[in-house]
């Protein structure tokens, strides 16, 4: 039940092993909705990060052999500020503790949240990467891959400003940042990553990979030649990249920003003493 609660995307239909629990009583045995402690991202400033949250409503909810409409909420434990409620259909088989449930909504929406370095970094197409982000969550998988594909080669150059601010940042050759310069001057993203031979810095790598060619790599066939399951999963891959991405570019500005500073101000204190 907390696996389901916890990472089960809404409409779909999901086989539970402890959906109910069941007590004993004065006139025999009662069946009750499990409602176990789960693990979620609380967005609060004081959290901002993953947190236990413990269910808040009553502890007399039955779970039905027919079939039932639930309304459960939860909260953060640390400081009892934030709520997540779901809405679920839920119905225990025959004097089990198993059952069958669907997470119709919950609301904050269901999945991670998305970083705002990921926002800054695709900027004006903000909403249509999150009209991507619902596709994704409801399991419509060309919806979400078409959208996340219009957002990469939308923003095509500003990630390449981008990736060309580290490059000169770690001191790259010039060729291979005339290289990137003349890749971002393309008008298709595919055409621009199969441009570059000298590849990217090395702090940018995911796992030992360029984030370009990853991205390139899902994108590069059309929607006509997969199934909305092959869709989603390679929406869901693109997402993950780029927040990936984003966040690998963001550190390693955020680093030289700190060192110039750094040089800054240790060279002052020391011009001060002279």
């Amino acid at each position: 039940m907390a696996e389901f609660l916890e990472n089960c995307p809404p409409n779909q239909d999901v086989a539970i092993r402890d959906i109910s629990e069941h007590r004993f009583g004065g006139i025999g045995i009662s069946w009750y909705l499990n409602t176990p402690d789960i693990q979620l991202h609380c967005p609060e400033q004081t959290c901002n990060g993953v947190r236990f949250f413990r269910y808040v409503g009553e502890s007399d909810l039955t779970s039905s052999e027919k079939g039932a409409l639930e309304f459960l909420s939860y909260e953060c434990s640390n400081y009892q500020s934030f709520r997540k409620i779901f809405s679920l259909y839920l119905k225990r088989d025959n004097d089990s503790q198993s059952g069958q449930a669907i997470k119709i909504g919950e609301v904050p929406p269901f999945g991670p949240p998305t970083p705002s370095r990921l926002v800054t970094l695709i900027g004006p197409d903000r909403d249509m990467f999150f009209k991507g982000r619902r596709c994704e969550i409801q399991g419509l998988g060309i919806g979400a891959f078409v959208y996340y594909r219009r957002v990469v080669e939308n923003q095509k150059n500003r990630i390449f400003d981008e990736i060309v601010k580290v490059a000169r940042m770690v001191g790259a050759d010039k060729d291979a940042i005339a290289e990137l310069e003349a890749a971002k001057k393309e008008n298709q993203f595919s055409k621009a990553v199969e441009g570059i031979k000298h590849g990217i810095p090395q702090t940018l790598l995911i796992k030992g990979r360029n984030p370009l060619l990853l991205l390139h790599d899902a994108l590069s066939h059309g929607v006509h030649e997969r199934g909305d399951q092959e869709c989603l999963e390679l929406a869901t891959s693109v997402r993950v990249i780029l927040v990936e991405l984003s966040e690998r570019l963001s550190q390693a500005l955020k680093d030289d920003a700190e060192l110039n500073a750094a040089v800054s101000k240790l060279g002052t204190a020391r011009a001060s003493k002279s």
